[in-house]
């Protein structure tokens, strides 16, 4: 099955609409689906809550839908570069659910898996433990987390097959598999496509099995979040 569309504006058509669950691959600006959220932005769908490691930078990545108030809740680990992101939370324009990154990344893994909830120390005797069931196993105290899956995942991969097997560069794999997975419907955006079985199969980071639409995209900004250089010598 050929799974490639010619553009991400195509690939979104007919399958967003308002108040869905989105997730996003990505971490900070690293291997997230640039072309993706631009034609998620171009669609002008609104009330969406967005499962995402952080929402980019004021004027990238998610940072572009909080600019245009698409997004009504926010489920994520870090959110420190986004002003606008603190302002709208602050005013109480925005729906804020911070969540470990560990337990996250497990709550999207096991929401791919059909796994409804999972025990955890992690978040015991904080804020993050209030309302939640708390066990002991062998005298510790574990938090009842439970899974996430969303009706969207948008993810970034380095190369696919037609048939959407995928392969991740480096650290840009981060949040990506565990989104894809646990999206009903999920779209990828790659820099480079091949034909079926180009791919050696011990290669393959993630069945095609997860993935129903692929995005060509050569040519990504992959912007650099912050960058810090050692001062010129006299």
């Amino acid at each position: 099955m050929n799974k490639v569309v010619a553009n991400a504006q195509d690939a979104l058509a007919n399958n967003v609409s308002n108040n869905q669950t989105i997730a996003v691959g990505g971490f900070g600006l690293c291997g997230i689906p640039e072309a993706l959220i631009d034609a998620l932005k171009e669609t002008g769908v609104t009330g969406l809550t967005c499962i995402s490691n952080n929402a980019g930078v004021d004027d990238f990545g998610l940072g572009k839908l909080l600019q245009t108030k698409q997004i009504k809740k926010m489920i994520s680990s870090y959110v420190g570069e986004n002003k606008e992101f603190e302002r709208q939370y602050l005013n109480g324009e925005l729906e804020v659910e911070l969540t470990p990154q560990g337990t996250l990344a497990e709550k999207l893994r096991a929401g791919g898996a059909g796994i409804p909830a999972f025990f955890t120390q992690t978040g015991v005797g904080t804020l993050i433990a209030e309302g939640k069931e708390v066990r002991e196993f062998d005298g510790k105290a574990y938090i009842l987390e439970h899974s996430l899956t969303a009706d969207i995942a948008l993810i970034k991969a380095y190369k696919a097959d037609k048939a959407g097997n995928l392969v991740f560069r480096k650290t840009a794999r981060n949040f990506n598999p565990e989104c894809a997975m646990a999206g009903k419907f999920t779209i990828v955006e790659v820099e480079q496509i091949v034909e079926i079985g180009e791919i050696d199969p011990d290669d393959v980071h993630l069945a095609g099995i997860y993935v129903n639409k692929i995005v060509l995209n050569q040519t990504p900004e992959k912007r650099i979040e912050q960058m810090t250089l050692k001062a010129t010598e006299a």
